[in-house]
Order: structure tokens, then sequence, then C-alpha cells
């Protein structure tokens, strides 16, 4: 059996060999696969779909993003969130309305269900669930604080991230465990890539 030389070896797996190490370079560097875990980024997000998160040091507004958080037994665990306040901005939400620095801006992603919610409280989306249509018909906003107030206010601090749920009246965030600096910030969801039919990018 005639035995394969370097050369021939580079030829035959040479592609292949740097297809391979490419790929495991890029998903420790570059790329990481992450899945939903509850139902904090809907409909946005639904709870098990599977996504593509690109490390990034470039964070901007409105990006949806995986974030490091402690939970109260001190262990650490990765949510996926929406970046609506920046360092050094004033947030403001009065009756489902956002100011950003004292401007009106629109949230689009939260149209469907700011409609729902005028409807019926969202009674009917959160069919699944009764302890989330218990706090729908308590709540006087989609959109409260922690302490349930419709009109709230928060300074960003300086080099940290202000992180909401789309879906609000059940998100666990910002709102409950403070800013995220970017240290924590592990990366910007780009892509869904199952369930089959939900495939594509992420806005």
């Amino acid at each position: 059996m005639k035995k394969l030389s370097f050369a021939g070896f580079l030829a035959e797996w040479g592609l292949f060999t740097l297809f391979i190490v490419g790929f495991i370079l890029s998903r420790l560097y570059i790329w990481s696969p992450v899945t939903v875990d509850g139902h904090s980024m809907d409909p946005t997000l639904l709870d098990q779909e599977h996504l593509i998160m690109v490390r990034t040091t470039s964070i901007q507004r409105f990006d949806v993003v995986v974030a490091s958080e402690t939970d109260t037994n001190g262990k650490e665990k990765l949510i996926v969130k929406r970046v609506i306040g920046m360092p050094g901005d004033t947030i403001r939400y009065e009756n489902d309305v956002l100011y950003v620095n004292d401007q009106e801006v629109d949230e689009p992603y939260l149209d469907q269900y700011l409609a729902a919610y005028s409807q019926d409280k969202l009674q009917s989306v959160y069919s699944y669930n009764a302890n989330f249509q218990a706090l729908a018909l308590e709540s006087t906003a989609f959109t409260m604080d922690a302490n349930k107030y419709a009109s709230f206010t928060i300074q960003v601090p300086e080099n940290q991230y202000f992180l909401l749920g789309d879906d609000r009246l059940v998100s666990q965030d910002s709102r409950h465990v403070g800013t995220f600096s970017a240290d924590q910030i592990e990366g910007e969801i780009k892509l869904r890539i199952w369930p089959f039919n939900r495939i594509g990018t992420v806005q």
C-alpha cells in the first residue's frame, strides 16, 4: 500500500482540515448557540427557540443581547433581553410610552402585545398560564417598574446598560436586578435557527 505524502495529504484533506479548525476557532471566539428559556422575550423570541449569538463590543440601543446575571443563589446564568438604555441615558416610561433623554421613542417590537393588552389585557395570549393572566389583570400598564408604577424614570449609570424583556409583564430584567455592565453582555443575537418555520434574522 502506497504511503500518502504530506503534499498528498494536504491536497486531499487540507481544505477540510482548515474548515474544521476555522469552525472551532469561530465557535470559541466569534459566535455561540443560545436557547431561549422562558417567555420574557415573547413574541420576538419564543421559549426554547435556538439562536446564534455573535460576540461583539459594539452595543447599540434596541439590540437583543445575551447577558450574564447572578441569581439569588449566587449562580451565574445567561439571559436574553433588549437594550433600552445606553450609558448615561435617562429612561422614562409614562403609560407605555418610552422617553429617552426626554425624547419620545417608538418601540415597534411591542405593537402586537400592546394591541392585545388594549383588547383584553392579554388574557387570550396568556391562556397557557394562569399566573400571567393574573399579573396582567392587576396591571395598570404593559410596562411598569418593579413597584408596579406605570410612570417611572431610570438614570442609567456610565458604563452600564438598561435591559428589558419584550414581554414586559412577565420579564425579570433591569427593573428588578439593576443595570448591566459591558463585561456582563456576552454578545448580540443575530439569527434564529430553530424552529424551521421561524428561521431568520432577529430584529
